[in-house]
Order: structure tokens, then C-alpha cells, then sequence
């Protein structure tokens, strides 16, 4: 994976904490800087957040700190990624994001207690669509979260909705209000489902949360829709008036490329290990078998994709690499933080060293942002012996200037148009040509790019349009 990028943040609404907590965990691959819950009474809002896994707090802690028998009957749960706010500022920026209440600093860790109001987001909105109906002297972060929640305190939840474009799935907990408030943006572009645990329903950022916990998906949320949640585990849906052009679907494409788990189901129709599958049967057909002896991927989004390219090819598939830990190396806060993952991380399998040295390979991979993750494959497989790579990415360059614009991601994913990506006015000669010169490896390496015609096969054989989705990161039309 191209790790520059930071992952979308994930969030829960459940109804014991013990639930949250662990569908918390089963999102842990959304985002890992920090983690917060809110605890959500009668009369009364109570947050903790604290850097770090969501294992980084133990349960019977948290237990003690939100006791079985108190009055809460609902916790919004948070994984985060940094996209906004600051870097050096986890912990003062990670969700919930809340307006009033006492805070008590830990150290690595923040009670707020009392709270007025409490939101989690998975997304992004741009704060200048905000600023005229906020006051900025109020915010204590650079967040868009915490606008679009001091948006709400004024404006409302039907507003927000119909004023606000924006990615987003997002959960509000308001003492004045006994249901807690669930939006999917008006476009649809971020995930989400409704669940039922324990004969109570649940909102998750993404199903494998629910398939991890034994509890029943029962729909995916729909956009422009509020579904409020309440405390004995009913909901009810209010469709918002939307103007017809401002509700138009616009989904992220990376989500199903890399973001979400490969056992889910997202955007009510896409199961994503079949997606992938189909990307790779696409590498197929554009690229054929490139003459090497061995397709494997690099760990772990991509495997769908390489074992199918092996079924379509007959081009034989093995295991090469492998992982420690499941972390998304690009979930860490610094270039430092993510080189360190991947090279902490990623390895050779040391069965398969040998049978590889001297022979051609295939990596797949679902994408390449600044080739840290390429640059360890390249080391690896130099020391393994190996006498050539072939590295297939099944996303399109991400970050290219197309009709004059720089592209990146402005919509909920950290790759703004501004930052350095490795296939900005390069080639695919070019990027190939600029890795082995700044890895001073001796192996024939060649970088490689799936179409977004070939991208779009795959989607379209699931029944989605390419009009459906927003790819303005790899050259689409800006979205809103």
C-alpha cells in the first residue's frame, strides 16, 4: 500500500460497552493514533480518549470508568486517522469531539466530563462550507468534526444534511436529546451499516465489524437519511428534502480498493473480495503473464487480486511475503512512524527465500503513493536473489495532473493535491527507472498500472457505473 496516505477513521454506536469496545477492535484497520468513546446517559456525557490501539485502554478498566449499572445506555466508540487537525496533537484531536464539559489530562490520555455534546466522524468536510454559520472563536481544534458538530448545536441535523455537502458518516450524541443522531452524507461517498446485537441495533463504519461479533447486518445506511437510535435500541429513519442535483451517489472507489476489509459488503452491493478478485482477473487481461515465474501481492489487501490473476494466467502463486502484525503502515503519523512499520513488519517468508532466488516475480499490490512499501519489496527481494520484479498496482496513479489540476484526495483520505506523490509527472518508465536509481538496486524492476478503464471493468461487472464513484484522485471529475 502507497503509505503516505492515513486511513479513514472508523466509529461504532452500541448499547453496552463491551459491545462498542469490540467493534471497535474489528475497525482497528481503519485507524490506529487514537481511540475515544463517549458514554452516553440520561442526562449526562462522558468521554475518554486515549492514544494508541483501541487495546491500549483494557476493557475492565474502562468498565470500572463507565460501571455495568450506571445510567449510560449508549456509547459511540472512535478509531482515528489523522486527515485534519494536527499531527503533533493526537490526542487533543482525536474523537469524540465535543462543546463544553470539565477535562481532566492524563497524559496519554483525556477524561472530558458532562459534555453538552459529542461527535464521531468518519469523512471529511470542508470548513470554509462551515465558517458563516459557526463561530471559529469557539474551536479548540483545527477539525472539521468539531465545526460540523458546533454547525449542528446551531443549525440542526436536518440542515446539516441539506446544506452541507461533504464525506461523511457521522454519529452526534446531544443531551438534550434522547436518541442519539446517525448521517450518511447526502452523497452517499463514506460507508456504514445498521445492525442488531443482542436484539438492539447498532451503526457500524463497516459490516466486518458485524460479521466479527455475531451480530446481523440489517441494512446499509442510506444517504441523506437520519436515523436516530434509541436508548432501548429502536431507531427510526427521517428522510430529509434534498434538491435532486445535490443528492447525486458519489462514491469512494477506495474504499473498495484498499480501505475496507476484504469480508465486506460496502455501498449495498460491493462485497470486496470479489471486487478485488475482479481487479485481478483485469491485470489478466491487460498485462498478461509478463513472463515471470511467480505472482504473489504484497501483504494483506491485495491477495484476492493475486490469486485470481493466477486462476485467469496459470502463472503459478505463492506466499512470498508476509507481516507481523495486520497494521497499515501508512496509519502512523510521521514518514518515520510508517517507514519503521513496513520495515519492522514486512518480511520474506524464510521457506520461500530460496526457492525464489534467480526467478522472475509479480507483486501485486493495490496501490503506490510514495513506494515506501515498493522500496522494502525491492530490499527484500534483492536479498532474496531474486532476478526480476514485476510490481502491478490495480489503482491507477494516484496524484497525477490532469487538465492542468493536480490531483489527490480532498474528500476524507490524507493525500491532499499539494503533497509529493511518486507518480506526479512521471511515467511508468519513469517511476520504474526512478526506483532502482534511489534503491541502487540490480534487479530489473518495472512499476505497473492497472487502467481506470480496467478498474472500472471490475466495478461495472458488479453492477456500479463509473459516474457512481468519485476518482478524482487518479483523474476523475471533481465531485462536489
Amino acid at each position: 500500500m502507497g503509505e503516505i496516505i492515513e486511513h479513514n477513521c472508523g466509529f461504532a454506536v452500541a448499547h453496552t460497552l463491551h459491545n462498542a469496545y469490540n467493534f471497535a477492535k474489528s475497525l482497528q484497520h481503519r485507524g490506529r493514533e487514537a481511540a475515544g468513546i463517549a458514554a452516553i446517559g440520561n442526562d449526562r456525557i462522558d468521554v475518554i480518549k486515549w492514544i494508541g490501539l483501541v487495546e491500549a485502554f483494557d476493557l475492565e478498566d474502562l468498565l470500572d470508568l463507565f460501571p455495568l449499572g450506571s445510567d449510560y445506555h449508549s456509547y459511540m466508540i472512535h478509531v482515528r486517522y489523522a486527515t485534519r487537525g494536527r499531527k503533533d496533537r493526537i490526542l487533543e484531536d482525536a474523537h469524540p469531539h465535543v462543546i463544553g464539559g470539565k477535562v481532566v489530562h492524563k497524559g496519554d490520555h483525556i477524561f472530558i466530563y458532562d459534555c453538552d455534546a459529542a461527535i464521531v466522524e468518519n469523512g471529511q468536510t470542508e470548513i470554509s462550507l462551515l465558517e458563516d454559520s459557526i463561530n471559529k472563536e469557539f474551536l479548540q481544534t483545527e477539525c472539521d468534526t468539531e465545526a460540523i458538530l458546533h454547525y449542528y448545536m446551531r443549525k440542526g441535523e436536518e440542515e446539516l444534511v441539506r446544506q452541507v455537502p461533504g464525506s461523511y458518516t457521522l454519529a452526534i450524541a446531544d443531551k438534550r436529546k434522547k436518541s442519539i443522531i446517525v448521517i450518511r452524507d447526502r452523497n452517499g461517498f463514506k460507508p456504514g451499516v445498521l445492525a442488531l446485537k443482542d436484539g438492539k441495533h447498532v451503526v457500524l463504519s463497516e459490516d466486518v465489524a458485524a460479521h466479527k461479533n455475531d451480530a446481523e447486518v440489517r441494512e446499509h445506511l442510506e444517504p441523506g437519511i437520519i436515523y436516530y437510535l434509541s436508548p432501548d435500541g429502536a431507531y427510526i429513519r427521517y428522510k430529509v428534502d434534498i434538491p435532486e442535483e445535490s443528492s447525486n451517489l458519489c462514491m469512494c472507489m477506495f474504499e473498495g480498493n484498499y480501505i475496507a476489509h476484504r469480508e465486506s459488503e460496502i455501498f449495498k452491493g460491493i462485497p470486496v473480495g470479489t471486487l478485488r478478485s475482479y481487479l485481478g482477473e483485469e491485470i489478466a487481461q491487460e498485462y498478461g503473464r509478463l513472463n515471470v515465474n511467480i505472482a504473489t501481492y504484497s501483504p494483506r489487501c491485495p491477495w484476492p487480486a493475486a490469486w485470481a490473476y493466477h486462476l485467469k494466467t496459470g502463472v503459478p502463486y505463492d506466499n512470498i511475503f508476509y507481516k507481523k502484525r495486520g497494521e497499515r503502515s501508512f496509519l502512523g503519523s510521521t514518514p518515520e512512524d510508517r517507514k519503521k512499520s513496513i520495515d519492522n513488519n514486512l518480511n520474506i517468508n524464510p521457506e520461500k527465500k530460496e526457492k525464489i532466488k534467480g526467478l522472475s516475480l509479480m507483486v501485486i499490490d493495490d496501490s503506490t503513493i510514495r513506494a515506501t512499501v515498493v522500496r522494502r519489496v525491492i530490499q527484500l527481494c534483492e536479498e532474496a536473489g531474486v532476478k526480476s520484479l514485476e510490481y502491478v498496482n490495480y489503482t491507477p496513479p494516484i496524484g497525477i495532473i490532469k487538465n492542468k489540476i493536480q490531483r489527490g484526495c480532498m474528500y476524507g483520505v490524507d493525500m491532499p493535491p499539494d503533497d509529493d506523490f511518486i507518480a506526479r509527472n512521471r511515467t511508468e518508465e519513469d517511476i520504474s527507472e526512478y526506483l532502482i536509481e534511489t534503491t541502487k538496486t540490480k534487479i530489473k524492476f518495472n512499476m505497473h498500472y492497472l487502467s481506470i478503464d480496467g478498474m472500472f471493468r471490475a466495478y461495472e461487472r458488479l453492477g456500479f457505473k463509473r459516474d457512481q464513484f468519485c476518482y478524482f484522485c487518479i483523474g476523475g471529475p471533481k465531485t462536489f
